[in-house]
């Protein structure tokens, strides 16, 4: 018989509900926790391995974030190296050589601006020349068996954790979070439709029956917005779904290889890496293409996707925007022919040539099933797109709308503990937050 009442809901199975599940087990009082899953497993959409991009974001190879952001950054990142020692089981955190790649004078010159900038706090990255770069990534430094004809270079380091499995990582966080407590309970199959506020905290109506709790955290991608809007919170916001797609060539790259970012897009840059899912395999993408449904190879999800989007003057004012915008724009119908069969390996093996000079396109395989749906904001009050974390955490009320992390499943613990803290002090329970800072943190608390 299951239980139906409880001090936490949480909606959603992913990395960020896993991750708050283990936070409130080990280091809260809170007495018994509960995840509700939609589908029949954990991490079944975008925490998958086949989602995403399997990187553990640090901010010393994402040349999109300021010093002060890739600082903060590290610090939350190391947090999942952290968790790594405190586990026997160690079957999602690995280590690759890593590197931005500079190609051509400009690109250089900017590396080299930024090396010199974020030096101090990334001491282990080094400044690669093309010689070096031969050492560690071949395919990238030769083209027909000679050294590059542009100027290339390189910022990389080769031991340090970079690539995460975060499927594996999210059942390893409820794994750990029943040997703290007892009381934790994964409802799978359970697909909450309505959330109804209640005398002391919630009700989440299910297939399977309601589910009480005193306090909810919703951490359903795109779908967390839908479940606040039910309850009358984010009604100024629409979701815009950015899908990405990936391609594989036989194994090539030791490790990952990241290029500069264009800083007028909005979109992570085109980077090679070696698949976490598939043996003697590099994944090259993403492809960034919008797409009018919430969940990637579901099904349906279609008509949430026009209730999410809420489609008024607001809204068509912040696409019109970005479409004036010709680098913006030639992106945007650049990665639609990516999706186009026949025409997207011609068009992605010049793009990608980038990275591995001697690549054609008939190296590449579309990486079918691969990908995921990231769900990105429209403020419609300042009528904008916004890029990054995207949570509402309304006054008082206990629950939290999570609708995505930045940068990407590598903040989860930071996430967590943010939560955790909201939790405690609204249910005035106790939160070890020494522990989880010695443990997790180095000693040094997070500015959240």
């Amino acid at each position: 018989m299951q239980n139906r009442d409880f001090d936490v809901i949480i909606i959603g199975g992913g990395i960020t509900g896993t991750a708050l599940t283990y936070v409130l087990s080990k280091y809260t009082d809170v007495e018994s926790i509960c995840i509700l899953e939609k589908y029949g497993s954990l991490a079944p959409l975008n925490s998958n391995a086949t989602s995403n991009s399997q990187t553990l974001h640090c901010g010393d190879i994402e040349t999109n974030y300021t010093l002060a952001k890739a600082s903060q950054v590290k610090h939350t990142a190391n947090m999942l190296v952290n968790y790594k020692k405190q586990v026997e089981k160690n079957d999602f955190l690995y280590k690759y050589p890593k590197m931005i790649l500079a190609v051509g004078d400009d690109e250089c010159e900017r590396l080299e601006k930024r090396y010199a900038e974020f030096n101090e706090a990334f001491p282990y990255m080094e400044l690669w020349d093309a010689e070096k770069i031969a050492e560690i990534e071949p395919k990238v430094a030769l083209k027909n068996g000679k050294p590059r004809p542009e100027k290339i270079m390189a910022s990389g380091c080769t031991d340090e954790y970079c690539a995460v499995n975060f499927g594996n990582l999210s059942r390893s966080f409820i794994d750990s979070a029943r040997k703290n407590n007892k009381n934790i309970q994964v409802s799978l199959s359970s697909e909450v439709t309505h959330i109804v506020k209640i005398e002391e905290g919630y009700e989440c109506q299910t297939a399977q029956g309601s589910f009480r709790a005193k306090f909810v955290v919703v951490s359903a991608g795109a779908h967390s917005l839908l479940l606040a809007n039910q309850l009358g919170h984010g009604l100024d916001l629409s979701i815009l779904p950015m899908a990405g797609s990936f391609y594989f060539i036989p194994s090539t790259l030791n490790g990952k290889v990241y290029t500069m970012q264009n800083d007028k897009l909005p979109f992570a840059a085109l980077h090679g890496d070696p698949d976490l899912t598939e043996a003697n395999k590099t994944r090259l993408g993403p492809t960034a293409l919008m797409m009018p449904k919430l969940e990637r190879y579901t099904g349906g999800t279609y008509l949430d996707f026009w209730k999410s989007l809420k489609l008024d003057k607001k809204v068509v004012k912040v696409f019109w925007d970005l479409m004036k915008d010709s680098t913006i724009r030639n992106y945007i119908f650049r990665n639609f022919l990516f999706e186009v069969p026949w025409l997207n390996k011609k068009l992605f093996v010049k793009d990608a040539q980038k990275i591995i000079p001697d690549l054609t396109a008939n190296d590449l395989t579309y990486a079918k099933g691969y990908g995921g749906i990231r769900p990105q904001v429209i403020d419609k009050t300042e009528m904008v797109l916004k890029l990054g974390e995207a949570s509402i955490v309304p006054n008082k009320d206990p629950i939290i709308f999570n609708m995505t992390p930045s940068p990407g499943a590598t903040t989860c613990l930071g996430n967590a503990y943010r939560d955790a803290k909201i939790i405690c002090e609204r249910l005035d329970i106790p939160f070890n937050r020494e522990d989880f800072i010695n443990e997790l943190l180095d000693g040094k608390d997070l500015d959240i």
